[in-house]
């Protein structure tokens, strides 16, 4: 198959070529080249697709995966075999790397984010950031606050959502924005660089050995590597003379957690607005993103032609999220979809979800624990 940069497909006549993400509906979820049409690789793989017979066989067909390493093995497909294909250097990630902006290019999309955050978004976003720091006491009087950016949307909205409300000024604190490098390839360090760089975000960045170190574990690496990336955080946070950890967990996350726990963990729990941490004295976890929509996150997103990080596992490149619970993305992207579909019937679910952890009723409840130790309702019938 044909190799093609993204310098160069940028040259060709748009009404000349089909642009086709070739990703899973996890990786598409995290950012997508605008106008393209997108065909899950498993689908491309069953056979003729009706989608692709209807592009005009003078168009060139482009693939692009997240890197640039699936697209490549299209040229196997025989049915394809008669059109022109070709597969996009570097992926989507190459094509969001060589779209880097000069820095007249960057001091824009910096203030149109900014403004974005306070006008279009405000309510959406703003509000509902301020209303968690202020409903969970995230936010107190001299803090000194690590913002923990992963490079994906979520972190990078919270960053600018600190730096906003810091500007109103009705409390003091003080703001580390930290990024680990726990052993990202160059253009995925390259990426979360030139997107702190182009929204004004003065990151720190350290480096750790996290993704080499659960290479070789087969149980659970996804839960190992979060529990392991939270304790380095929390480490060089308190170092740089922090007592917060900032994360930046949404709503969804949320909802999809408390569903999980019930579906695949046989418990109740929720992901808590904020937690005191129980290997690092004096350090907690906050979550100021806890009752903003991901919904609203994308459309913030894509309103300013962003495009993020997701969580470029060492031994994939294309893990879609890493979550503390353990979880895999597979799992969350199900459960986010039953959500929705549920929703279709019920436009309460998602509210209704959230709020059953604010109602638990222990009249009612059989067993639970309470600080490690186990009660159940016998105890006191």
């Amino acid at each position: 198959m044909k190799e093609i940069t993204p310098e160069e497909l940028r040259k060709w006549p748009k009404d000349s070529y089909e642009l086709i993400d070739i990703r899973d509906d996890g990786l598409v979820a995290y950012g997508i080249i605008p106008g393209v049409l997108h065909i899950p690789m498993e689908v491309i793989e069953e056979g003729p697709n009706t989608e692709l017979e209807n592009i005009s066989k003078n168009k060139k067909l482009v693939f692009y995966c997240q890197i640039g390493r699936k697209s490549k093995e299209l040229e196997e497909s025989e049915y394809l075999e008669d059109r022109d294909i070709y597969s996009l250097e570097g992926g989507y990630i190459g094509y969001i790397r060589s779209g880097m902006l000069d820095e007249s290019a960057r001091e824009e999309k910096q203030h149109k984010a900014e403004e974005s955050i306070r006008k279009k978004f405000h309510k959406q976003l703003f509000t509902p950031f301020a209303k968690a720091c202020k409903t969970y006491q995230l936010i107190q009087e001299g803090d000194r606050i690590a913002v923990c950016i992963s490079g994906g949307k979520d972190s990078m909205l919270m960053a600018k959502l600190f730096q906003e409300i810091q500007r109103h000024r009705q409390c003091n604190f003080e703001l580390t924005f930290l990024v680990m490098d726990p052993g990202y390839n160059r253009e995925n360090r390259e990426l979360i660089e030139s997107n702190a760089k182009a929204l004004g975000i003065p990151i720190t960045i350290f480096e750790s050995d996290i993704f080499d170190a659960v290479d070789t574990i087969e149980k659970s690496p996804c839960y190992i590597c979060a529990r392991m990336r939270r304790g380095y955080l929390y480490s060089k946070a308190k170092a740089l003379g922090c007592n917060k950890i900032a994360l930046g967990h949404h709503y969804d996350d949320v909802i999809e957690t408390i569903l999980m726990g019930m579906l695949y963990g046989a418990q109740i729990q929720t992901m808590m607005p904020k937690l005191h941490s129980t290997n690092f004295e004096g350090m907690e976890l906050i979550r100021p993103l806890y009752l903003i929509r991901e919904s609203d996150i994308c459309a913030w997103r894509d309103y300013n032609d962003l495009h993020f990080l997701q969580c470029a596992c060492h031994f994939t490149d294309i893990c879609t999220t890493c979550h503390e619970d353990g979880t895999t993305s597979s799992k969350r992207l199900e459960t986010k979809k039953m959500i929705a579909e549920l929703k279709k019937n019920n436009p309460f679910i998602e509210s209704n979800i959230f709020k059953s952890v604010e109602n638990v009723n222990l009249d009612t409840v059989i067993a639970y624990k309470k600080n490690g130790t186990r009660h159940n309702f016998l105890d006191e019938y």
